[in-house]
């Protein structure tokens, strides 16, 4: 892949370059799922309140108001937030420096303008800090250039993800973004229950974790780093872990198992600079699900996805 392109499909994303922007986006990403939550059903895992990556940036999905319905769209494009209602109304948010509060406070009233009444809870979820939205004038950050970076990337994991998911016909999460831990993800499930999980996430709720983590999973993520393990890397892990799972070989050879996180990780850096990016995740993504369901003892056999032969593969660069 010539520099210039892979510069651009695989950007730069130094954790310490936008970690402001990164936080605040965080935030103002959680405002919107909110919404989603507050107003849409309940489906198992919390799948009913997450983002999901769209050709411009990060979507709620349709949204449900009575009978009518309504979408909340980050365009990393055009810097706008953009809320789009069935009968055609529209109304835009700049996307630029601004508080988590002033953001929040111009949503509601863009809301209100398209006849959208909504409370949401005030405190921001799995952050160590839990300033309420509409008070805090301290996250106030907004580099354009590394917030479509971000989605760029997200772009191109959300991409190999839908491959990876492809292979695998149990039980499979779509692959959506999670506006509290702030990752894009995808989840296999074993089809088996899990030992209740022990909580303990930073202002989640631990009836929330539990239900998440309610059957046995192995989960592949991208995530952006925060100040605690500045790094954005790749992950995997497995709920419940297997005994010798945190010593299993897996692939490439730039994963490692992380003690902190307790999973494996794949730095950012040395994927974008692989000769082949998304085989570099497909890697490292079938090596840590080949650990994980095998010393767990899954059915491997009965989730194996047998795809006629409609087209050509595609390349993973």
């Amino acid at each position: 892949m010539p520099e210039e392109s892979r510069e651009q499909t695989w950007p730069s994303l130094d954790y310490a370059a936008w970690r402001e922007t990164c936080a605040t986006l965080q935030l103002w990403t959680q405002i919107v799922g909110k919404v989603r939550l507050a107003l849409g059903p309940w489906i198992n895992h919390s799948w009913g309140v997450t983002l999901y990556v769209t050709a411009r940036g990060l979507t709620t999905s349709l949204i449900p108001y009575g009978t009518r319905v309504f979408e909340i769209e980050f365009d990393f494009v055009r810097h706008e937030l953009q809320i789009t209602t069935a009968e055609g109304d529209e109304r835009e948010l700049i996307l630029q420096p601004q508080s988590v509060a002033t953001f929040y406070h111009e949503m509601m009233s863009k809301l209100r303008e398209l006849g959208i009444e909504v409370q949401i809870g005030m405190k921001p979820n799995e952050t160590l800090e839990a300033i309420p939205f509409d008070r805090d004038e301290k996250h106030a950050a907004y580099d354009a250039e590394y917030a479509n970076r971000f989605w760029r990337v997200l772009l191109q994991a959300d991409r190999v993800f839908k491959e990876f998911r492809s292979r695998f016909c149990g039980k499979c999460s779509p692959v959506h973004f999670f506006w509290g831990s702030f990752d894009l993800a995808v989840t296999r499930f074993s089809g088996r229950p899990a030992p209740p999980h022990p909580g303990g996430i930073p202002h989640l709720p631990d009836a929330i974790t539990r239900e998440a983590y309610s059957q046995e999973v192995s989960s592949l993520g991208f995530w952006p780093g925060n100040d605690q393990i500045p790094t954005a890397l790749f992950y995997s892990y497995a709920y419940s872990s297997p005994d010798g799972f945190a010593d299993a070989k897996v692939k490439p050879a730039a994963a490692s198992f992380h003690p902190q996180l307790r999973e494996f990780v794949l730095p950012y850096e040395d994927v974008r600079r692989a000769e082949s990016p998304g085989d570099t995740i497909l890697e490292f993504a079938q090596s840590t699900y080949d650990a994980a369901s095998t010393l767990a003892k899954w059915d491997r056999a009965a989730f194996e996805e047998k795809k006629p032969a409609l087209h050509s593969a595609p390349q993973h660069s």
